[in-house]
């Protein structure tokens, strides 16, 4: 009698971490979709350029040296993806990568142009 009651105390712990670990999941899915202050495309809220023409060439190319010195130690420029999918992207690698958050801005721009 014992025995079964400890597989259904397991069974419960399992359940359990599998809960918390779909809520933790569901919150940083929810945090990412939240997180634009002014989007690093060069974009705000509203999908309208930050920056002209004429400097959105220097800042590409600024972002283009940014991702050489810290993304192309470990990673070739890889094809252009969509905007969205490549801020999840560097943000999950600015936490391995200790990048700073002008270079995650930088370095978007020139990933998605």
């Amino acid at each position: 009698m014992k025995a079964r009651s400890m597989m259904t105390n397991r069974q419960r712990l399992t359940a359990l971490a599998l809960l918390l670990l779909t809520l933790a999941l569901v919150s940083f899915v929810f945090a990412a979709e939240s997180w634009t202050p002014k989007d690093a495309a060069g974009k705000d809220a509203s999908g309208t350029p930050v920056v002209h023409s004429s400097d959105a060439d220097s800042l590409r190319l600024e972002g283009e040296q940014r991702f050489h010195a810290n993304c192309g130690r470990c990673h070739a420029a890889p094809q252009k993806f969509p905007p969205r999918m490549m801020k999840t992207v560097l943000r999950h690698m600015r936490v391995r990568a200790t990048i700073t958050d002008d270079d995650m801005r930088l370095i978007l721009l020139y990933m998605t142009q």
